[in-house]
């Protein structure tokens, strides 16, 4: 797939914790961790719409179509996808 994830980025930009946006949205932690990781084969409109309200973004800031990519999260090794 070539959607990459880039929560880790965003999150980092905002100093904030996974676990802090886990309370924050009320997603739980798990959850947002297969997304960040660029697991999760899904992500429903609810979920991203709480995602950009906690981080003052926009969806094109934390999900990136990358035509030539494999679906892995931003900074993941490539072999061990």
């Amino acid at each position: 797939m070539a959607i990459r994830v880039t929560l880790d980025r965003v999150l980092l930009e905002r100093r904030m914790s996974l676990t802090e946006l886990s309370d924050r949205v009320g997603v739980t932690l798990a959850n947002l961790s297969i997304l960040k990781t660029g697991k999760a084969k899904a992500v429903r409109f609810s979920t991203l719409e709480a995602l950009c309200r906690e981080l003052g973004c926009q969806p094109g800031d934390i999900l990136i179509f990358d035509e030539e990519g494999d679906g892995a999260a931003e900074g993941e090794d490539e072999a061990a996808a």
